[in-house]
């Protein structure tokens, strides 16, 4: 089973992301993204910007944004929740071969 499956199964993908949402809405990063998209919007004009143009100019400076502290606190997260889960795993090995 794949991380992200465990992640899915779990709950846990549904968890992280909005733990994600919140700390980007916290951080001002969401406000930020949103005047620029704005800003873009205004340069290049309403009627002559798809949503898939908008999107692919800001995708790079949404990513170069994200506050180091919120890609450093989901990473915890995700790195808390494979050790449970390993340990989980090799508690239920361990109880299995002592049957």
């Amino acid at each position: 089973m794949t991380i992200m499956q465990r992640l899915i199964e779990t709950g846990e993908k549904d968890r992280l992301k909005e733990l994600l949402r919140q700390k980007l809405i916290d951080s001002g990063w969401r406000d930020d993204l949103k005047e620029y998209c704005k800003e873009v919007i205004r340069k290049k004009g309403l009627e002559k910007i798809t949503v898939d143009e908008l999107v692919a100019e800001i995708t790079p400076r949404g990513r170069a944004t994200v506050p180091d502290e919120v890609k450093t606190e989901l990473l915890q997260n995700i790195r808390k929740f494979l050790q449970v889960g390993h340990l989980a795993r090799t508690k239920n090995r361990l109880s299995s071969q002592a049957t």
